[in-house]
């Protein structure tokens, strides 16, 4: 039990990394200041270019995978899931920044990969369809939030709750992009630059 409740708190913390605000720091940029004032790598992109949002984006996704992997091969299947949670909530909410963190979507993909793959890359792939056609990043995370706690739960029942709070938050944290697409002031990427 002890073991259970550290490796789920070392998941936490790994979720506290932000390369977002460090790169932001190194450039000598409070990212949460600039653009969109948000801690992930479409900000980044759009604030300190292509490299700076590659390297946040693997960052994020990679913090997912370890915890994941971590709860798995410390613990068991039922800690990894919670594990995951953990450094999903952990990016989104991070102690060491004050709790401000980024919406999560990245890391929630490497949690969301690293559990059920299947599921995983029939996510990324509906999110980066998305993306391409409305050229709008929260589109493809908005609609994927509505649609992988129904696919997560037909493809594994005990995968409901938990998908249902990933999907859930991830919703939450974009509900300031959900109005402005509704009065069409949502912001495009272009895919040129």
């Amino acid at each position: 039990m002890t073991v259970d409740i550290t490796v789920v708190l070392i998941s936490y913390l790994l979720g506290n990394i932000s390369p977002a605000i460090l790169l932001g720091k190194v450039h000598g940029v409070d990212i949460k200041k600039e653009g969109s004032g948000n801690a992930g790598a479409t900000n980044v992109l759009r604030v300190l270019g292509k490299k700076a949002a590659v390297t946040t984006l693997i960052i994020d996704i990679l913090k997912g995978v370890a915890a994941v992997l971590l709860g798995r091969y410390l613990c068991s299947e039922n800690v990894a899931l919670i594990c995951g949670i953990a450094v999903f909530c952990g990016h989104i909410w991070p102690v060491f920044f004050k709790f401000k963190g980024g919406k999560g979507v990245a890391t929630a993909l490497g949690v969301i990969l690293t559990t059920a793959p299947v599921i995983g890359a029939a996510t990324l792939a509906a999110a980066l369809a998305l993306i391409a056609v409305s050229r709008r990043v929260s589109v493809g995370a908005i609609i994927c939030a509505v649609v992988f706690p129904i696919v997560a739960s037909l493809y594994n029942s005990d995968l409901m709750i938990w998908s249902i709070v990933i999907g859930g938050i991830v919703l939450i944290k974009h509900r300031q992009n959900i109005v402005r697409l509704f009065k069409g002031e949502e912001p495009t990427l272009n895919f040129k630059k």
